[in-house]
C-alpha cells in the first residue's frame, strides 16, 4: 500500500514515524522538498495512493475522483475545510484528524498576538530598526475581558492562560458548557452578542463551514468596542475581510491579529497588509517543534490503526 505525506513537518520531525510506516510494508512518499506541492504534482502522487496525510492542500471532488485507491485521508491538524467530506463519506474514504496535537501551540500563539498588540511590539521593533526611539504607550492584559468564540480544546487552553493573566473570561459556544468546567476557568458562558459588546480581546476558535463563513462582518464590528482587538487563529473566511478593512480604517475597532487568511498567501500588496493596526502571521500558530512531533506521531498511529497495521501487544 502507498501513503502520500504532504506536510513538511514529517521531513523535519517525523523521520522515526516514516520508518515505522515503512517497517509495516507501506510505500511512503513524503514531501522533503522544503516547499508545498503544486496541485498537479500532488494529484499525480495521489492517483494510486491508499492513504494520504494532508495539511492545507485542497482535496475537492474533482481531485478525489481521480484517486481510485484512496481509503483514508488523515488531516495533519484539525480543520477539514480543504477536503470534500461529503464525497469522501459517499465513497467510503475515511477522514480522520489529529485532534489535540497542536492545542498548546495555537493557544500560546493567541496569547503572543495579544501581547504583541497590547505592547505595540511589532511597530516598535520596526521603528527602532529604522533608527527611531519613540515610546508608545501600551495596555496591560490584566483585568481585561477576553471573549472566546468556540470552546473546544484550543479555546479552553486560551481560557486557562487568560485566567492565569488575571483576565476576565467570557465564552460563546453553540452547546451548553457544564458549570464545573466554567468554574475551572472562572468563566461565564454568554450569548454571541455579549462577546462582541464586552470583549477587549475576541478570539475565534471555529471551523469554516457554511454557518460560520463571515460570522464576523459589518454588523458585528459595529457592536465591538473601539478599543477591541479581534484575533483569528482558526480559519480564513470566518471573518468578512472587506468589513474588517473598513472597521480598521475607520477605527471602529483598535486592531486585528490574524494567523489565517481567506487566500493564503495573500496578494503581496493586499490592502489589509498596509494597515498599521493589522497583524498577519503566516499560518504558523500550530508550527512548534513539539506540536509537529506530536502531530506526526498521532497521524502515524491513525494510519496504522485505520489500515489494520497497528502493532500487536504480546
Amino acid at each position: 500500500m502507498k501513503i502520500v505525506i504532504t506536510p513538511r513537518g514529517f521531513a523535519n520531525y517525523g523521520q522515526q514515524e516514516i520508518q515505522k510506516l515503512k517497517d509495516k510494508g507501506l510505500d511512503v512518499d513524503f514531501n522533503d522538498t522544503g516547499a508545498a506541492y503544486s496541485v498537479d504534482v500532488f494529484l499525480e502522487k495521489c492517483k494510486d495512493a491508499d492513504a494520504v496525510i494532508v495539511g492545507v492542500d485542497k482535496m475537492n471532488r474533482a481531485f478525489l475522483e481521480q484517486c481510485k485507491n484512496l481509503k483514508l485521508i488523515c488531516k495533519f491538524g484539525v480543520g477539514v475545510d480543504n477536503i470534500d467530506i461529503d464525497y469522501a463519506e459517499k465513497n467510503n474514504i475515511a477522514v480522520e484528524r489529529t485532534l489535540g496535537t497542536n492545542t498548546n501551540a495555537v493557544a500560546e500563539h493567541v496569547i503572543a498576538l495579544m501581547f504583541a498588540q497590547a505592547k505595540n511590539i511589532v511597530a516598535t521593533v520596526e521603528m527602532v530598526k529604522n533608527g527611531g526611539w519613540e515610546k508608545p504607550t501600551g495596555f496591560e492584559l490584566f483585568n481585561k475581558t477576553i471573549g472566546i468564540v468556540g470552546f473546544g480544546a484550543i479555546g479552553q487552553q486560551v481560557a486557562y492562560y487568560a485566567k492565569g493573566l488575571g483576565m476576565k473570561v467570557i465564552i460563546f459556544d453553540v452547546v451548553p458548557i457544564s458549570k464545573e468546567k466554567l468554574q475551572a476557568f472562572d468563566a461565564k458562558q454568554v450569548p454571541f452578542e455579549e462577546i462582541l459588546i464586552e470583549g477587549d480581546y475576541i478570539s475565534l476558535h471555529l471551523p469554516l463551514t457554511v454557518n460560520t463563513k463571515n460570522i464576523i462582518s459589518k454588523k458585528e464590528f459595529q457592536l465591538m468596542k473601539s478599543s477591541a482587538c479581534l484575533i483569528n487563529t482558526a480559519r480564513g473566511g470566518i471573518v468578512d475581510e472587506d468589513a474588517l478593512l473598513e472597521a480598521l480604517k475607520s477605527k471602529e475597532i483598535r486592531s486585528a491579529c490574524f494567523d489565517v487568511f481567506s487566500t493564503e498567501p495573500p496578494e503581496k500588496n493586499h490592502v489589509l497588509l498596509q494597515q498599521d493596526n493589522f497583524i498577519l502571521t503566516s499560518h504558523i500558530a500550530a508550527r512548534t517543534a513539539e506540536a509537529e512531533r506530536h502531530t506526526c506521531q498521532t497521524a502515524t498511529k491513525i494510519i496504522l490503526n485505520t489500515l489494520g497495521l497497528e502493532e500487536r501487544k504480546h
